[in-house]
């Protein structure tokens, strides 16, 4: 986990030692990675998008590194801000570039990915959940992704957003809650 690092680790990477930087860097890519796919989900060859994310923000982290000072906040607060960021700029990008794309040549051989339906069905359920998520406060929206998809206890969480363990589980509740009864609604307009 993020929110597990070392302080010590983190002054010695920011003060340039490479042994550090690579450790520090190794230590924090999980976590982002499985942030990125929360925060981009599963359609088509998201989790490649994801692991690319989180790629660059490892790079961002590196490049800002040298400029970290402790302030108060965990180092994990300045991961995450980098990563909230660089999410948002690969949403933006991918929303540029949702061309359909055709392939010329067939294959010679039978394609072992999902079919259109799948793939359509997958889509489909990851832009139902997302529009889920998105209608969700900010704050209640990165609780529910930190805690559930990126796997952060809440004390760690409550560090990264400025509450108490308690008041992060009382927000993931409601959070939860008010995505049942959105889920309920969605399919309730669907049965209809």
């Amino acid at each position: 986990m993020i929110t597990a690092i070392e302080p010590e680790l983190v002054h010695r990477a920011a003060q340039g030692d490479r042994a550090a930087v690579a450790s520090l860097l190794s230590d924090i890519r999980p976590g982002l990675v499985r942030y990125c796919r929360a925060r981009l989900g599963r359609v088509g060859d998201a989790f490649v998008t994801a692991d690319d994310v989180a790629q660059e923000i490892c790079l961002a982290v590196l490049r800002a590194l040298p400029r970290y000072r402790r302030q108060g906040t965990p180092f994990a607060a300045f991961v995450y801000a980098i990563a909230g960021h660089k999410v948002a700029d690969a949403q933006r990008a991918a929303v540029r570039a949702a061309a359909v794309t055709v392939t010329d040549t067939p294959l010679d051989r039978p394609d072992a990915e999902p079919g259109p339906e799948q793939q359509a069905l997958a889509s489909d359920l990851a832009r139902r959940l997302s529009s889920l998520l998105d209608r969700l406060p900010d704050v209640q929206r990165e609780i529910v992704v930190l805690r559930v998809a990126v796997g952060l206890s809440a004390e760690e969480v409550g560090t990264l957003v400025g509450m108490s363990a308690a008041a992060v589980r009382v927000a993931q509740s409601r959070a939860l809650a008010r995505l049942r009864t959105l889920a309920a609604d969605a399919l309730n307009e669907v049965a209809a």
